[in-house]
């Protein structure tokens, strides 16, 4: 099975998902304008709390799909700037990823999503995955960036209302 250990460059640290990060990512996700390309609004402490008990699990409640969540850190300051997720479908051939990635609109600029997305996409092909996805929604240049970054190419197929890119 998939593993989401703790990844890292000289820069970043990822750490898997711990219910106890929800009380230090509560204000990462806070701004608002993180919300205008994906809908919804800043979780709430104990909300942030519940959705971080179902993800660090590792699996769907169905257990088809492997969810792997990290944290992003900055080693310098310790600082928690964002995350990285990945959903591997189990059965599927070839083993492919969705990749989403978020980071706090004060750190954003600074390269930390395509470099902690990079070390996953390294950490899942060392586990077997050969493809990689991620749904952008139209418009969201700073995605778009990060994922024509890591070398991934915009698809004509569509996630709900998301264009979906294939590296």
């Amino acid at each position: 099975m998939f593993s989401a250990g703790v990844l890292g460059d000289p820069s970043l640290t990822l750490e898997p998902l711990r219910v106890s990060h929800a009380a230090e990512m509560s204000p990462v996700l806070a701004d608002p304008i993180l919300y205008e390309f994906t809908g919804g609004e800043p979780p709430s402490l104990e909300t942030l709390r519940q959705r971080y008990v179902r993800q660090s699990r590792g699996m769907s409640p169905d257990g088809t799909e492997a969810w792997l969540n990290w944290i992003i850190r900055v080693v310098d300051t310790r600082t928690a700037v964002g995350f990285v997720q990945a959903s591997i479908r189990v059965e599927t051939v070839p083993v492919t990823a969705s990749l989403a990635w978020l980071i706090d609109p004060t750190h954003q600029g600074r390269g930390y999503a395509r470099r902690a997305s990079s070390l996953v996409i390294d950490a899942l092909r060392a586990q077997g995955v050969t493809e990689f996805r991620a749904s952008i929604a139209d418009g969201h240049v700073a995605s778009e960036r990060v994922a024509t970054r890591l070398g991934m190419r915009r698809t004509e197929e569509r996630d709900d209302d998301e264009a979906v890119w294939r590296l």
